[in-house]
């Protein structure tokens, strides 16, 4: 290579049916004798990318499997709400069963049915009144989800004899409060009504509109969830 002129580059070239570039390869002679290929680039070899249709079709695709799995999501979503609140009442009741029998003294689950909120309580004997139990605090229903039973007409089976929230709780004075529900326990553990005696009404219902969940007490105080659909009364243990 004298004057370090390179030496001429061979091309070898071949054309599609449309006399477009296919395929083009440069051949370089080395001393040797052996040949070296040089490959053009990707594109040029014939290589293309999705077309925007079958971009289009792998969308609609999605859109509906979204459109199958999204509410199933929420009916879960919803249950799990709904089941979580009652699990949370059901400890709230062992909690004040607990309370009760530790401190010798009264205790309560208040359920506020306005508020849509619930929390144990216990008597103060030195100051006659109800006092807040620290434990947990005053706890919320999950949103969607309030204190009541919808249009059902009977109570789980061997519960209560007719469908109903636990009584309204007493204030101090022993007057009734309005939009309440409580449960009571004696120093014993019992539940009992406002004159002292066992009782197997205490029941708290939930509702999110489709399915009702329920915590009933039964009169030696063991407690018990139920659930059933929000339109026919066929109460499961849970």
């Amino acid at each position: 290579m004298a004057g370090g002129l390179l030496p001429s580059i061979p091309v070898m070239a071949s054309t599609n049916a449309h006399g477009t570039l296919a395929r083009c390869s440069n051949v370089l002679a080395a001393p040797e004798g052996r040949r070296q290929t040089v490959i053009m680039p990707y594109r040029q070899q014939g290589h293309r990318g999705f077309s925007l249709i079958e971009v289009m079709l792998v969308v609609v695709v999605g859109f509906i499997i979204a459109g199958m799995a999204i509410p199933t999501f929420l009916t879960i979503e919803r249950n799990l709400r709904t089941s979580g609140d009652a699990r949370d009442i059901n400890g709230e009741i062992i909690l004040a069963k607990m309370r009760a029998a530790s401190d010798y003294t009264k205790a309560r689950v208040y359920a506020d049915l306005a508020a849509q909120t619930f929390r144990v309580e216990r008597w103060d004997k030195p100051t006659g009144s109800w006092t807040n139990v620290n434990e947990g605090g005053t706890q919320f229903l999950a949103q969607g989800v309030t204190f009541g039973f919808g249009g059902l007409g009977s109570p789980p089976a061997g519960t209560q004899a007719t469908i109903g929230q636990a009584p309204a709780c007493l204030n101090s004075g022993g007057a009734s409060i309005a939009n309440t529900a409580c449960i009571v326990f004696n120093s014993r553990g019992i539940p009992v009504d406002s004159t002292g005696a066992p009782t197997a009404n205490g029941a708290l219902y939930i509702t999110d509109g489709r399915s009702v969940y329920v915590v009933t007490v039964s009169a030696t105080g063991l407690t018990q969830p139920w659930r059933t659909d929000a339109q026919t009364a066929s109460w499961k243990k849970r």
